[in-house]
């Protein structure tokens, strides 16, 4: 008779109490070499560990057994090494038995069933699969107490995020540090992401530059990552455990005010995705009729071409309609003007360095002055406190009055904070405007439509179609930042107020229709 053997570990007990994968296999193997009839066909062995992964395995093996011809032998070490979930595997091994396909034969237990085996056989059979599933419950619920208990605590139990590493302390317990090779690069996409002018794809391009990575696979991060990790409050505090949130015990790598303005940033682009939920165009918003002062609209024409004409609402207006790719050549003419030169850059990294300092020093004196007042009521309620041991005021009056100096303390904080995130604005939005300037072009020729949109409407303002001379005005500061350039460049591309004709080409109809 054909004999197949089955060993299965699924905890670290059972690997360390002489029932490990090569142990379980030993065993078998002589069993199957010493008993009459029985010869070895083949092995499945597998760790549990992972759940889905086992139940994969454990099918293949009823797979194996149900497409035999003769009878198969499956030997197991004992009962409790037969399934995971009895529940689930125990009726199909006992359907094939009772069919007469297979025989079950337990070593350890001492123990063999057949097609025709006795009551008493299949009793202990039983008793023996009732323990092991008791057992099996009493560990995972031991393991879900155990692991709630880490999560009230704040401690994270899974893999580490990106900009952070697992690590064995000196106690030999799990915890998380900062992966100083990746941190950086997780805090400088949440402040490109929350001004509003970065894609998911453009981050994702400029994260695969800097050379940002999986830390265990070394794989670049996919969009969806990208995406993934904006999301995720873990990086400014909070761990997200099947649905809820919990704080946890790391270091942070954002302020929970920049995680909130990324969130408001993406839920921008959802809500105006649901406003349009046909196809969305890059310059739809961005213009004004230059008669009326009426919105320019965009419209489809045959699926394919998009055309833009002034909604002619005051009725005033003789609708023309531009095409959407004759506007576009003229966007990034603009957009191209706003390179800034390297002699251009450094100047202003000057002048921002000498406001940096300026707003840093003011920073300072008020975050000092703030800490003196916090540590001033610290103070007071130590002090207040002996005075509740010594009898010197009620319970009552201490209570109210800690609950006054909490309340003090907590505005302070507020107020610290508010300088914190001041001057961290500050320097996001020195960084932010150079970038924006010196890869306006590039970051616009990347995104899809909706985010041209937003790059657009953070570039421009009062932007005007008259028929078909179009006018494109940049907003402070970027007038201010192509003027310099200007300065260093003898024929711009193009001004910051600029106007230009747009010609008339064949393909270009009165009407869409």
């Amino acid at each position: 008779m054909k004999a197949i053997i089955l060993a299965r570990v699924s905890t670290q007990e059972q690997k360390e109490a002489g029932n490990s994968l090569p142990a379980q296999v030993f065993r078998l193997k002589d069993y199957t070499e010493r008993t009459p009839n029985l010869e070895l066909d083949k092995e499945f062995t597998f760790d549990e560990s992972a759940y889905k992964e086992g139940r994969q395995k454990f099918d293949d093996v009823i797979n194996y057994l149900e497409q035999q011809k003769e009878l198969v032998a499956l030997c197991c070490d004992k009962v409790d090494r037969l399934a995971r979930d009895f529940l689930v595997g125990l009726p199909k091994i006992e359907k094939l038995r009772r069919e007469g396909k297979i025989e079950l034969h337990f070593p350890g237990d001492n123990l063999v069933l057949t097609e025709n085996s006795p009551a008493t056989d299949l009793f202990h059979f039983n008793i023996a699969v009732s323990l092991a599933q008791y057992y099996s419950n009493a560990i995972s619920d031991n393991t879900k107490r155990a692991m709630e208990e880490k999560i009230r605590k704040g401690e994270w139990i899974g893999q580490a995020p990106v900009g952070y590493l697992n690590l064995l302390d000196d106690k030999e317990k799990r915890t998380l540090i900062l992966d100083c090779d990746r941190e950086h690069l997780v805090h400088k996409s949440f402040k490109l992401y929350a001004t509003g002018t970065h894609s998911v794809k453009t981050i994702q391009k400029e994260m695969k530059k800097l050379g940002l990575r999986h830390h265990r696979s070394e794989k670049v991060l996919s969009n969806s990552s990208i995406h993934k990790m904006l999301k995720n409050p873990f990086y400014y505090g909070v761990m997200r455990v099947k649905g809820q949130e919990y704080p946890h015990i790391y270091e942070p790598i954002i302020t929970k005010h920049l995680f909130d303005k990324c969130q408001e940033v993406m839920a921008s682009y959802k809500k105006s995705s649901a406003k349009k939920a046909a196809k969305p165009f890059s310059l739809k918003g961005i213009l004004t009729c230059a008669q009326c002062g009426c919105t320019i609209t965009a419209e489809l024409k045959k699926g394919r071409y998009t055309y833009y004409s002034c909604t002619n609402g005051k009725g005033t207006c003789k609708r023309i309609y531009v095409r959407e790719e004759e506007l576009l050549e003229h966007v990034y003419k603009l957009l191209k003007g706003l390179r800034l030169p390297d002699d251009a850059i450094s100047y202003l990294k000057i002048e921002l360095k000498r406001t940096e300092d300026s707003e840093q020093l003011f920073h300072k004196n008020n975050m000092k002055a703030l800490k003196t007042q916090y540590d001033r009521i610290e103070t007071r309620v130590s002090k207040m406190y002996d005075d509740k041991l010594d009898g010197g005021i009620t319970t009552e009056m201490y209570d109210k009055k800690l609950k006054e100096y909490k309340s003090e303390q907590k505005e302070l904080l507020d107020e610290m904070q508010k300088h914190n995130y001041a001057d961290e604005s500050f320097y996001s939005a020195a960084s932010t405007l150079l970038d924006v300037a010196s890869r306006a072009y590039e970051i616009f020729d990347s995104s899809e439509p909706l985010e041209k949109q937003t790059l657009l409407g953070f570039l421009l303002q009062n932007s005007l179609l008259d028929g078909k001379k179009l006018t494109l005005k940049l907003k402070e500061p970027f007038n201010l930042l192509q003027k310099i350039n200007l300065e260093q460049n003898e024929k711009p591309a193009y001004s910051a107020d600029h106007s230009v004709w747009l010609p008339r080409r064949d393909s270009n109809p009165r009407s869409p229709n």
